[in-house]
């Protein structure tokens, strides 16, 4: 498994890739707008093409996962674990204490994976995710403490 930084020409396939996780997957220009924030950094795992890939940004002592998405044909595969590992390690080379994330209630596969690298429950955003079918879900709020 080889993993790389994310550039601004990836854009097109972290948006098809994204497309195959959420209801309301972000579009091409939205995903290059997120790639020129400040202190951004993601990471991708090659397959043919990016198979997944984690978006995070650092700032003034923290981060914050800002998504993460698997090709479906590659989920249950380490891809997952191996993203969030070296997110871990890259906010943690940039400084930040604490590492968040949101993740919907219902995503139990996630929650584990979450769960296994250490992060711990911080909060409830209620109707955070907008679902076609099934209306709002809430996401769990976690954090991860770098500094310790």
């Amino acid at each position: 498994m080889r993993l790389r930084s994310v550039a601004l020409d990836d854009a097109y396939g972290l948006a098809r890739i994204h497309a195959g996780g959420f209801d309301h997957p972000w579009s091409e220009s939205e995903m290059a707008e997120v790639l020129m924030q400040p202190g951004m950094f993601g990471l991708a795992v090659e397959g043919d093409g990016p198979a997944g890939f984690v978006l995070c940004r650092a700032m003034a002592g923290e981060a914050e996962v800002l998504t993460l998405a698997v090709d479906p044909a590659a989920r249950r595969s380490g891809i997952g674990l191996a993203l969030m590992t070296a997110a871990v390690e890259g906010a943690r080379a940039l400084g930040a204490e604490s590492l968040f994330l949101e993740v919907a209630v219902d995503n139990a596969a996630a929650i584990a994976l979450y769960q296994g690298l250490g992060f711990s429950r911080a909060g409830v955003r209620r109707g955070y995710y907008r679902r076609r079918a099934s209306g709002a879900v809430d996401a769990l709020v976690m954090r991860l403490s770098l500094n310790s």
